[in-house]
């Protein structure tokens, strides 16, 4: 496994791709979502899940450009300017670094993941996106170079181009960004055995509200306790020790406060604990949740009591189970 995403190359500007490498046909392409912070590691941690996720269908056409044809899974809440959308921007970006203004691309965008979830929804089409246009160009550079479009569309949709969640969206696996000026990411390994638990409950929890409400100023001893838990949390990936991930996985800072934005979240996590889970917190900035559990017959009893539960407090969910996703954004169809 490739540890390490060096710093150096990721450019300011991509150099321009040769003339001989044009683009045509059409390429659908699916990005997944992701569980960003992992509790204790606030804008610095993320992985990657196998479902659900987004899916761009990308045809290049006569004229220059970019248009918008189709939106579909977002209730009419996404822009179809394409001056306004995460996806055609961000790319509209990468065309400019590679000197490519000069052709025309159609983009439909397939939601198969809730808006505004806690599972990385602008990430996931923007890393579709960007991956289309690359494959379809025949640009053949380290994916890394992606990343700064990826965070362009993250700015926009939440006025914070964090990577957490970009990320592990396009690289796969489970990530630590561990500087942001320069921006350096790791790829980490996780035990393979290790499996998600999600469950979105129906309530709205906009992202740039849920940052909002996050401390500014932190006590010492606090802090202290949050980089211990995220030292171990990382030990305990390269260790492979399960034990260790889930001890680890405790949030002092963030999880206080953005919890109470999400119904019964104690309830739900003392359910998930006593089902098996290894560790349980927000995803994101919420409203989902997930659990950690040591095989895929847990993750589901885990996902199926918590929807219970829900629905008894008149709460609609959406429930996901999945081992930590590894390859990213993928041509499908």
């Amino acid at each position: 496994m490739e540890n390490n995403i060096q710093e150096e190359k990721i450019p300011s500007a991509i150099s321009p791709l040769s003339g001989n490498q044009g683009a045509s046909g059409t390429i659908h392409v699916f990005a997944p979502a992701t569980v960003a912070n992992v509790v204790c590691g606030f804008d610095v941690l993320g992985f990657a899940v196998n479902e659900p996720g987004d899916e761009v269908i990308m045809r290049v056409t006569n004229k220059p450009g970019i248009t918008i044809s189709k939106i579909t899974g977002d209730d009419g809440r996404l822009p179809l300017d394409p001056a306004k959308n995460t996806v055609s921007v961000s790319v509209q970006h990468y065309l400019q670094s590679v000197g490519r203004t000069d052709i025309g691309l159609d983009i439909e965008l397939h939601k198969k993941m809730p808006i505004g979830s806690g599972l990385g929804s602008s990430s996931a089409s923007t890393v579709a996106g960007l991956f289309a246009i690359k494959t379809l160009l025949g640009d053949d550079a380290d994916p890394v170079n992606l990343l700064p479009f990826a965070m362009k569309g993250e700015e926009m949709a939440c006025g914070h181009g964090h990577a957490d969640n970009v990320a592990p969206a396009l690289f796969g696996g489970f990530v630590l960004v561990r500087s942001y000026e320069p921006l350096d990411i790791i790829r980490l390994p996780h035990p393979k055995d290790l499996y998600c638990a999600i469950i979105f409950p129906d309530v709205d929890v906009p992202t740039r509200e849920a940052r909002q409400i996050i401390r500014k100023n932190i006590q010492m001893k606090d802090a202290v306790t949050q980089w211990g838990n995220i030292a171990g949390l990382v030990s305990g990936l390269f260790m492979n020790d399960i034990d260790l991930i889930g001890r680890s996985m405790k949030d002092i800072l963030v999880e206080p406060v953005r919890s109470m934005l999400i119904p019964d979240f104690y309830k739900m996590r003392e359910m998930a604990m006593e089902l098996g889970a290894v560790s349980f917190g927000i995803s994101g900035s919420g409203p989902s949740v997930f659990a950690f559990a040591r095989d895929e017959g847990t993750a589901h009893r885990i996902t199926q009591k918590l929807q219970q539960h829900l629905t008894a407090i008149n709460i609609g969910s959406n429930t996901y189970v999945s081992t930590i996703n590894d390859k990213g954004p993928k041509v499908i169809g």
